[in-house]
């Protein structure tokens, strides 16, 4: 058959130079062969600047690799359920499971086995005790804190990171209080100062306010600090986006099917960058020890422009939706999972990270320990 070519396609005017063209009649497909004697002068082109001698062997790769992944840049988020011995799996997180207090103490044992130095904990609180005002994030007993004690109990070594933030706890999956549909700023910010302090006082090292109210960080680091817990320290989630990627998360904690509505007149629009700065200016002047970029895959140039303007300890969150697309890909052969996984680890490095919050930390840690 002949060839059909695109309506406007402009046809050769002659031969092109080094090629032989052969005449066709109508029906007949044209033959094009290309010869040349001669190899192009590399060294005269690129002014004898080989770029791949530096590439040829695995030493001189590793001599000059501008960014490492280490075991002291993951933070392992792990969930926590009510009951003893007991391990839940997230379906929409394929190798992610919850555990119950004590179990969540062997997961400590393990990341300080592997060397990984953080453990964040996100609860999954039981319908009957959320309440439209989240009350149970204040209760002193409550998975979070019981967790804290115990954990630092058995694993001091290992450090705790704690989400602040209502969503958790209310039975309308909002992180504050809500209000004829609205969420009320100010008084939810009071609840959230007490709620970090509450997390203080069970042990957590790090509160993490992810709420995205306005002036949580200056009202958690005055109540800490007018407590005696002045050694706490805040990482802000200062640009925390209105994101599709935090679904599985949401499953995990027991928030997705509760949420009324979306969280977009509190959280970041994603087509904005400039409002992140502004947020990192104000966080950090309220006191925040370090600043945080959720999701982090999608807004690696929030990454390092937050780096470069500040300077300031930044962390990368590795959302659990990020996470499971490597996961499906993977599971269905498209994609090699661990390389995927690591490639994604050090693009964060790459950005400016100096830490990242990962569901993948103890099979990164893995690969880490072995590749020694």
């Amino acid at each position: 058959m002949t060839p059909r070519f695109c309506k406007g396609a402009i046809p050769l005017a002659r031969p092109l130079r080094g090629s032989m063209v052969r005449a066709t009649k109508p029906g007949v497909s044209m033959n094009l062969s290309f010869h040349s004697d001669a190899l192009p002068d590399v060294d005269r082109i690129t002014g004898r600047r080989r770029m791949r001698r530096n590439r040829r062997t695995d030493w001189s790769r590793r001599l000059i690799r501008e960014n490492r992944l280490t075991l002291d840049d993951l933070i392992w988020p792990i969930f926590v359920i009510e009951g003893e011995n007991k391990c839940e799996a997230v379906p929409s997180m394929p190798g992610v499971e919850r555990f119950s207090v004590d179990l969540a103490v062997k997961a400590a044992e393990r990341a300080r086995n592997l060397g990984i130095p953080v453990l964040a904990l996100f609860p999954n609180t039981h319908p009957e005790k959320r309440d439209d005002q989240g009350s149970e994030a204040l209760n002193e007993s409550n998975l979070i804190c019981r967790a804290c004690r115990e954990i630092k109990a058995a694993v001091p070594e290992v450090g705790l990171l704690t989400d602040v933030a209502l969503d958790p706890y209310t039975s309308h999956g909002h992180d504050g209080l809500l209000r004829e549909g609205e969420i009320i700023n100010d008084e939810s910010v009071s609840v959230l100062a007490r709620q970090a302090l509450v997390q203080a006082q069970a042990g957590c090292d790090i509160v993490a306010p992810s709420d995205m109210m306005d002036g949580r960080v200056g009202a958690i680091r005055e109540t800490l600090d007018a407590a005696g817990y002045g050694h706490v320290q805040i990482v802000a989630y200062t640009a925390k986006y209105a994101s599709a990627f935090y679904g599985p998360f949401r499953d995990a904690v027991g928030s997705g099917t509760m949420l009324s509505g979306d969280k977009k007149t509190y959280q970041m629009d994603p087509a904005n960058s400039d409002e992140a700065l502004r947020e990192a200016e104000l966080d950090i002047a309220e006191g925040a020890d370090m600043i945080m970029v959720k999701p982090g895959l999608p807004y690696l140039d929030i990454i390092r422009r937050l780096k470069d303007t500040f300077g300031m300890p930044t962390v990368a969150y590795n959302t659990s939706g990020e996470y499971s697309m490597i996961e499906a890909a993977a599971a269905n052969g498209w994609l090699d999972g661990d390389r995927a996984m690591m490639e994604q680890l050090i693009a964060f490095k790459r950005a400016g990270a100096d830490s990242i919050l990962t569901y993948f930390a103890p099979r990164a840690a893995e690969i880490l320990r072995a590749n020694r």
